[in-house]
């Protein structure tokens, strides 16, 4: 998780993707205070083949606690600031989070097994 100033320096992130790769991580987080929403964020993880996911709910686990500690606030409203974008609502329950929002259908399938 990087944290940055400021909302323009997350929307203005260009980044090296084969460096991400070469970090030996499984994806990088770049979040902000924002003054429309308690803060934005963007998820690049090109080693696990999504060089920029659009929302990350896995992301907001994490980044709930943490700007709920710096805000002093358990109800949050965060925008990930990707080409595509979302809102998430979230709520800090303690040990848990709870991430509300629009969705958009990825994939619809059936499995036989």
């Amino acid at each position: 998780m990087l944290v940055f100033s400021n909302k323009y320096e997350i929307l203005n992130l260009q980044p090296d993707f084969q460096k991400i790769i070469e970090s030996n991580t499984r994806g990088i987080i770049a979040i902000a205070k924002s003054e429309k929403y308690d803060f934005v964020s963007r998820f690049f993880a090109p080693a696990v083949g999504i060089n920029e996911d659009p929302v990350t709910g896995s992301a907001h686990t994490m980044l709930i606690p943490y700007w709920a500690k710096q805000l002093g606030k358990t109800n949050l409203t965060a925008k990930q600031v990707s080409a595509r974008g979302g809102i998430l609502h979230c709520t800090f329950l303690g040990n848990r989070v709870e991430i509300g929002g629009n969705a958009v259908t990825y994939l619809i399938g059936e499995m036989y097994i």
